[in-house]
């Protein structure tokens, strides 16, 4: 079993390139150093949603632990407001494979 998340953020209009650009520059390396593994990214047909899924590990509890390390981390505390500024709305669903 991995433990996984799905995320649907909704983008800010007129902000999907620069969000890219950032997410894939900036987020990834951080969210690889936490241990968190970015599966694969999409978007949609309109060019408003950014979907993507992380894994973490088989256990929920690795979920917790490799989540507090990113949101701890010098990095997150410094760009947290420069990278929610680019998102109307998130929704993320705790999955797991079966």
């Amino acid at each position: 079993m991995t433990i996984a998340q799905l995320r649907t953020y909704t983008i800010n209009k007129g902000q999907l390139e620069n969000w890219l650009e950032i997410f894939h520059s900036e987020v990834v390396p951080k969210l690889e150093d936490a241990g968190i593994k970015v599966e694969g990214t999409w978007v949609n047909q309109e060019k408003s949603q950014f979907i993507w899924i992380r894994s973490f590990g088989h256990s929920y509890d690795d979920v917790r632990t490799k989540e507090l390390e990113f949101y701890s981390s010098n990095w997150w505390k410094s760009n947290v407001e420069r990278l929610r500024s680019h998102i109307a709305h998130r929704e993320v669903v705790q999955i797991e494979t079966t």
